[in-house]
């Protein structure tokens, strides 16, 4: 998953947002998994997902949702 900027996650509405935040920390389970089971091609990935997900933790907060 591309790493969103904030500005575009904004733009987006709750459904949208639920969309890629449920993604998001699928793609970061199956990263962690990963980690432990073999070594990752790009470890910086994990970063990126907790990234997407404290911006839109944030926006969903800023909102007063969930």
């Amino acid at each position: 998953m591309k790493a969103a900027k904030f500005s575009d996650l904004l733009e987006m509405g709750n459904d949208q947002l639920e969309a890629v935040l449920k993604e998001a920390k699928d793609n970061l389970f199956r990263l962690r998994v990963q980690s432990h089971m073999e070594r990752l091609d790009s470890p910086s990935e994990i970063r990126k997902n907790k990234v997407i997900i404290a911006r839109i933790k944030t926006i969903q907060a800023m909102r007063g949702s969930k």
